[in-house]
């Protein structure tokens, strides 16, 4: 019976919604792998629009689920109908947005926190000891889902890494190419643009995670 991932996107380009290579990247591994694939996302306005071509800010107003449904082609439901036991494991991509819309940790470091529904259902699984991954800068969610201890990785940059063990979590340095995983709260993580200087830099990373992740999923049937 093939394997059902949901994955929680935070927008649509890197600096202000999900990261797109690594989303399509995690969405094309799981299909290689043969799970069944439901994306997500918060229906809330997103922190703030970035032109990505000036990197200037926009004076417009935009819909995270909206945006996510543009890497799902149109499939992406609103977080609040995620649920853990419809689900084997949850993967969360990369990009700004989740530390601007997923949560507010680009703004306030260590003091964030993360948006409800996001944080209700990734909770749910932890509750539920399914394995969950997080990717790029998404690590950040880790101690509001896991609590402290929990071990993560966003590679190798000192002052994210200082913060996530401020907020009570052990970061461990890792290569582009590698993942960390706590076995104890059956969490993989991998750097992939924290690190990455190309797409095949990202998908090294993330096609292990995806695929250690499915092997969870695997040992605990």
């Amino acid at each position: 019976m093939n394997k059902k991932v949901a994955v929680i996107l935070s927008g649509c380009g890197v600096y202000d919604g999900a990261e797109i290579h690594e989303s399509v990247i995690t969405l094309l591994r799981l299909d290689q792998r043969g799970a069944q694939v439901q994306c997500f996302a918060p229906n809330v306005t997103q922190h703030h629009v970035i032109d990505h071509l000036t990197g200037a800010e926009m004076p417009e107003s935009r819909n995270v689920l909206t945006e996510s449904a543009r890497i799902a082609r149109g499939q992406a439901k609103d977080a609040r109908e995620l649920r853990a036991e419809d689900f084997d494991a949850l993967i969360v991509p990369g990009g700004f947005g989740a530390a601007k819309n997923l949560s507010d940790f680009a703004g306030k470091g260590a003091d964030c926190s993360v948006q409800p529904d996001v944080l209700q259902a990734a909770r749910s699984f932890a509750q539920a000891g399914k394995p969950i991954g997080l990717i790029c800068i998404a690590p950040t969610l880790a101690t509001q889902i896991f609590g402290e201890g929990v071990s993560c990785t966003i590679g190798n940059d000192a002052e994210t890494a200082g913060a996530l063990e401020k907020m009570g979590a052990r970061h461990v340095e890792c290569a582009v190419e590698d993942i960390v995983e706590d076995e104890q709260h059956k969490l993989v993580s991998t750097p992939a643009y924290m690190l990455a200087g190309s797409i095949s830099e990202a998908a090294s990373g993330i096609n292990k995670l995806v695929d250690r992740i499915l092997e969870m999923t695997v040992q605990e049937a």
